[in-house]
C-alpha cells in the first residue's frame, strides 16, 4: 500500500484521477460509453510521461526499493484508476434508471456485456502497453501507440456488434437478456486478471535489465 500511496501522491498525473471518475458518463443521453475505456488506456499513458517529466524513475531508483518493486507500483495505480471507473459505473448505471434515461442510441448500453467488453479492452491495453514501455522505461508515447491499435480495433468491435440482429441482446437491459451476458462479464474478468498478470511478469523481467 505504501508503494501506492506513493504512486498516486507523487507519480500519478492529476488528469488521470479525473479520469477515474469518468465512469458516471454513462448516465450521459447519446454518448459513445466505450471512449470511457479509451479514458482509463490514457491514463497510464499520461501518467507515464508525466513520470518522465518528473524524473520519478530516477527519484524511484534512489529509495529502498527494488525495480520489481517499482514496476509493482506503477501496476497497482494504473489497475486501481482502471478498475475504479468500472466501479464508479455501477451506481451511475442505477441512477440513468432513475432518471430515466432513454437507451443509448449512438452505440452499446452500460449492460453487463459493457463492463466485460471494457475489462477485455484494459486486460489488452495493459498486455501490449506495459511491457512495450518497460523494455527500456522512458518511451510511453511509442508504447501507448502501439497499444492503442488494438484498443481501438476492439471498440469499434464492440460498438459494432451491438448492430447487428442477432447480438442485439448484449444492448438490452431485460432480465433474460441480462443473464445471457453474465458470461461475457466473467470472460471479460477472467480475461483481465489474465493478462494484468502476464504483463506484470514480462514487465519486471525486462526492466531488470534496463540500465538507469
Amino acid at each position: 500500500m505504501k508503494l501506492l500511496y506513493k504512486e498516486l501522491a507523487l507519480a500519478a498525473h492529476p488528469t488521470s484521477i479525473i479520469f477515474a471518475f469518468l465512469g458516471c458518463l454513462v448516465v450521459v443521453p447519446a454518448y459513445p460509453y466505450t471512449v470511457i475505456f479509451m479514458f482509463g488506456c490514457l491514463a497510464p499513458y499520461l501518467t507515464f510521461q508525466y513520470a518522465r517529466e518528473t524524473n520519478d524513475l530516477w527519484y524511484t531508483a534512489l529509495l529502498p526499493v527494488t525495480k520489481k518493486e517499482s514496476v509493482r507500483g506503477k501496476y497497482m495505480l494504473i489497475i486501481s484508476i482502471q478498475l475504479f471507473q468500472l466501479l464508479i459505473a455501477v451506481p451511475s448505471v442505477f441512477l440513468r434508471k432513475i432518471l430515466e434515461v432513454e437507451n443509448n442510441p449512438v452505440g452499446i448500453d452500460a449492460t453487463l456485456a459493457w463492463f466485460g467488453f471494457g475489462l477485455m479492452i484494459y486486460g489488452v491495453f495493459d498486455l501490449v502497453f506495459f511491457p512495450t514501455y518497460y523494455r527500456n522505461g522512458y518511451k510511453a508515447g511509442k508504447a501507448f501507440i502501439i497499444a492503442a491499435i488494438p484498443m481501438l480495433l476492439m471498440m469499434v468491435t464492440v460498438e459494432g456488434a451491438v448492430r447487428i440482429p442477432q447480438l442485439t441482446w448484449l444492448d438490452s437491459y431485460a432480465p433474460p437478456d441480462l443473464v445471457r451476458q453474465i458470461p461475457v462479464l466473467l470472460v471479460g474478468i477472467l480475461c483481465y486478471g489474465c493478462f494484468v498478470s502476464l504483463a506484470y511478469k514480462i514487465s519486471v523481467k525486462r526492466f531488470e535489465h534496463v540500465d538507469l
